[in-house]
C-alpha cells in the first residue's frame, strides 16, 4: 500500500496528482485523501467507488455513436486515469478489446494523424542516428520489460501507414497489461519512422510522420541495429516484439536478431501459435489428427509462412518425416500455387514448393489439392467466395475454415458465409470477432484466432523466467497450452478458443508453460522458484486502487 508523508513533498499533490495517469483516482479519492493531498475543491464532492467509475465508463462507451468515437473515449481515459482504464478493460474485455485493438485500431491508425492529441511512447527516425540510446533514456521508466516496435510498413491488412502505425504498439501493450497483468510502467511502445511509400500521406498536411521515401538497404539496417543494441543497453531485461514490419524485412530481421536478443515477431510467431492452437481444438471437434491434414494457405507472407512452419514442426513432433510434413502444407501467393517449377520464389517460400502442376486460381488449387483445411492470411476480402466454400464442403464432412486477415473489412469471408455455404458444417475462426450466427434453428459461435491469446502469456512467461531468448518451442508450448484451456462446453458450441473473459487465467497458464521451456532449456540464469505458478501470479498487475495512507511524522 503506497504511503506518503504529507509534509515531505515527495508525493504528488493537488493538480499534479490529478494529472498523473498512473496515480490519479479521480472521484474515487476519499475525503481523507482529498484533505491530505491538497485536493479540496479540485474534484466534485460526491465520492465514487472504482466499480461505480467503471459503470460510468461503460455507460459512456455505449453512448458513443461509432467504434472510432468509442476508441477515442477509451484512449482519453487511459491518458487521464490508467488504473480505471485497465479495470474497465479487464472487467469488460470481450466488449472493449475490439475497440482498443482489432478491428477498430485499424481505422484508428488510418486516422491517427488527424486524431493526434498527445505523444505516447518513443518515436525514432534516421535523424536520431548515433543518439538513439540518448532518446531512449528520455523515457521516464527504467524498468521496461516489454517493447513493441513497428516501422509501420504493413499495418494489419491495410499496408504502409508510416508513422500512423503507432496505434498498433500502443494497442498491443494495452493488451499485455489487461490480459497478462504486465505493469503498464514496464511497457514501452516504439515507432521507428523510416519514411513511407504511401504518397497519399506525403500530401496530407495533417500527417505527423516523415514525408519522405522509406529507408532501404544498409542505412535501414544500421538504424534498426542501433535501436536493438540501445534498447538492450537501456533496459537490460527487456523483451522486444516486432510488429507489422513488411514482408521484405520481417523474416530477415527475425533471423538477424533472434539469437542475439530476447525478441520475437508477433506476425510470424504469435499468429502461428494461435492458429496452431485453433487447429488443435478444431481437430478435437472433428476427431481428426494433425498429421492427416492437408492445408491450403491463401497468402504466403510472414503470417502464413509462420503458421506453416509451426504446423509442420507440430506434425514432425507427432511422427511425420520433415518432407511429408512440409508436403501437407500448400501455399497460394499473388501469382498462384507455390510449386517447384517456379523461379520467382524466395528462400522461405521455396521450403514449401512441391513437385506438382502449377494452378493459378484458388478454386483450381482447392480442386487439385483437396485440402481438409483452408487458412486465409492474404488481406484479400471475400477471397473465400461461395464457390470455394461449397467446394470445401463437398470435399470434407467438416471443413476447417480460418479467415484470419484483419481488420474485418479484409477478412477472406465472414462467419455467416462460412456456415451458410457449408450447410453449417464448417469449423470456423476469424482474425477479427464475428457475431453468433443463427441458422436452421442452430446457433454457431465463431472462434477468433486473436494473437491476444498468445503474446501476453508468452511475454509474462519470459518476464517471470528472465529468459534471454524467445524460441519457437515456447510458441509451440503456448499453442498446446491454449488448446488445453478450451473446454468441452466450448467445443460443443463450435468455439475453438476460450472466452476472453478467462484471458488472465489463460495467460497465466501459458506463462507457466513458457517459463518451463525457459528453465528446461537453460535459457535463463534465474533459479526456478519452488512455486512457479504462484510466483507468476504474484507478478501480475491488478488495476485496483490502493489507499494513499498518510504517514505522520514523529517528534
Amino acid at each position: 500500500m503506497p504511503t506518503f508523508d504529507d509534509r515531505s513533498g515527495g508525493f504528488p499533490r493537488g493538480l499534479e496528482l490529478l494529472h498523473d495517469p498512473g496515480l490519479n483516482k479521480g472521484t474515487a479519492f476519499t475525503a481523507a485523501e482529498r484533505e491530505a493531498l491538497g485536493l479540496q475543491g479540485l474534484l466534485p464532492p460526491r465520492i465514487s467507488t472504482q466499480q461505480q467509475q467503471v459503470d460510468h465508463v461503460i455507460y459512456n462507451v455505449r453512448r458513443k455513436p461509432n467504434p472510432l468515437e468509442k476508441y477515442l473515449y477509451l484512449i482519453g481515459l487511459q491518458d487521464r486515469n490508467e488504473q480505471l482504464f485497465y479495470k474497465a478493460l479487464v472487467d469488460h474485455l470481450e466488449e472493449l478489446s475490439p475497440l482498443v485493438y482489432t478491428p477498430t485500431v485499424g481505422l484508428a491508425c488510418q486516422e491517427y494523424s488527424h486524431l493526434y492529441r498527445r505523444p505516447r511512447g518513443i518515436t525514432l527516425t534516421r535523424y536520431d542516428r548515433g543518439r538513439i540510446k540518448e532518446a531512449l533514456l528520455n523515457w521516464p521508466h527504467r524498468k521496461v520489460r516489454v517493447i513493441v516496435v513497428t516501422d509501420g510498413e504493413r499495418i494489419l491488412g491495410l499496408g504502409d501507414l508510416g508513422s500512423n502505425g503507432m496505434g498498433i504498439p500502443v494497442g498491443k501493450l494495452s493488451l499485455y497489461t489487461a490480459c497478462a497483468g504486465i505493469d503498464p510502467a514496464a511497457c514501452l511502445p516504439v515507432m521507428i519512422d523510416v519514411g513511407t511509400n504511401n504518397n497519399e500521406l506525403w500530401s496530407d498536411p495533417q500527417y505527423i510522420g516523415l514525408p519522405e521515401p522509406r529507408l532501404e538497404g544498409e542505412e535501414y539496417d544500421t538504424l534498426i541495429d542501433e535501436f536493438m543494441e540501445a534498447a538492450g543497453d537501456v533496459f537490460p531485461r527487456v523483451m522486444i516484439q516486432l510488429e507489422d514490419f513488411g514482408n521484405r524485412n520481417a523474416f530477415r530481421l527475425l533471423d538477424r536478431y533472434r539469437d542475439r536478443y530476447c525478441m520475437f515477431d508477433d506476425d510470424i510467431q504469435g499468429t502461428a501459435g494461435v492458429t496452431l492452437a485453433g487447429l488443435y481444438s478444431a481437430l478435437r471437434i472433428i476427431k481428426g489428427k494433425i498429421t492427416e491434414q492437408r492445408i491450403v494457405f491463401l497468402g504466403a507472407g510472414e503470417a502464413a509462412l509462420g503458421i506453416g512452419n509451426l504446423v509442420a514442426s507440430a506434425m514432425i513432433r507427432q511422427g511425420l518425416a520433415e518432407e511429408e510434413a512440409l508436403g501437407r502444407c500448400w501455399f497460394v501467393d499473388s501469382k498462384g500455387l507455390i510449386v517447384a517449377g517456379r523461379e520467382d520464389l524466395n528462400l522461405h517460400k521455396r521450403r514449401f514448393a512441391h513437385d506438382f502442376p502449377f494452378h493459378r486460381t484458388l478454386a483450381e488449387v482447392v480442386e487439385a489439392v483437396r485440402p481438409t483445411t483452408l487458412i486465409g492470411a492474404s488481406g484479400q476480402p471475400a477471397a473465400f467466395g461461395p464457390e470455394i466454400l461449397e467446394a470445401m464442403a463437398r470435399l470434407n464432412e467438416r471443413p476447417i475454415i480460418f479467415a484470419l486477415s484483419n481488420p474485418t473489412s479484409r477478412a477472406e469471408c465472414t462467419a455467416e458465409d462460412a456456415y451458410r455455404h457449408t450447410q453449417g458444417r464448417a469449423v470456423f475462426a476469424g482474425g477479427s470477432p464475428f457475431p453468433k450466427v443463427e441458422m436452421n434453428g442452430q446457433t454457431f459461435v465463431p472462434g477468433q484466432a486473436n494473437n491476444v491469446y498468445i503474446f501476453p502469456g508468452v511475454g509474462l512467461g519470459v518476464m517471470a523466467s528472465e529468459a534471454t531468448r524467445v524460441t519457437d518451442e515456447m510458441f509451440a508450448a503456448a499453442a498446446k497450452c491454449l488448446d488445453e484451456q478450451v473446454s468441452k462446453d466450448d467445443l460443443e458450441q463450435g468455439r475453438i478458443f476460450p472466452s476472453l473473459a478467462r484471458i488472465r487465467d489463460v495467460s497465466a497458464a501459458i506463462a507457466l508453460a513458457v517459463a518451463k521451456v525457459a528453465f528446461a532449456g537453460k535459457l535463463t540464469a534465474m533459479k526456478e522458484p519452488s512455486n512457479l505458478p504462484g510466483y507468476i501470479k504474484s507478478l501480475m498487475y491488478d488495476p485496483v486502487y490502493s489507499s494513499y495512507v498518510p504517514v505522520k511524522k514523529h517528534g
